[in-house]
This record gives C-alpha cells, sequence and structure tokens, in this order.
C-alpha cells in the first residue's frame, strides 16, 4: 500500500481572494513582514500498488483532483504506514 500526498495550488497568474484576505488579515494583527499568501489544498490517498502507478495518479489529478487550467499540482508517493 502506498500513500500519495497530492498538493494543489492556484497557477501564479489567478488571483487568489482567500490569500489576498489572509494576507490582510495577518498585516492587521502587526505581522507586516506578511507580503502574500496563497491558499492551495492537500489530498492523501491510500492506493493499491501497480506497474503505472504514477500515471493513474496524473490521470486522477487532471480528470478530477486539480483544474488543469487553473492550478499547479504536485505529489509524493511513499510507503503507507500501518497500524
Amino acid at each position: 500500500m502506498k500513500k500519495v500526498t497530492v498538493n494543489i495550488t492556484l497557477k501564479p497568474s489567478v488571483l487568489d481572494p482567500q490569500g489576498k484576505a489572509i494576507q490582510e488579515s495577518l498585516n492587521s494583527l502587526g505581522y507586516k513582514e506578511i507580503q502574500e499568501a496563497r491558499v492551495g489544498k492537500s489530498i492523501e490517498l491510500q492506493v493499491e500498488e501497480g506497474p503505472d502507478l504514477e500515471a493513474r495518479i496524473k490521470e486522477m489529478c487532471d480528470k478530477l483532483l486539480a483544474n488543469p487550467v487553473i492550478e499547479d499540482y504536485r505529489y509524493t508517493v511513499e510507503e503507507a504506514v500501518r497500524s
């Protein structure tokens, strides 16, 4: 079993109103050093191993998990920790 972590962020050219609100709120709380904040999402998947795992992950990201028009994604694959 593998643990796949997919991190999705807006492309740099896409406006991020949620990130802007966070940046302005931090500034108003006295954290003036914050120049920009960008919000993304992280998705963790438990995946059975297969010969084409990398291709399947990319397919999942392109078809459902991320919007490739406005979002970038990257992912890591590691051994799942069994409890």
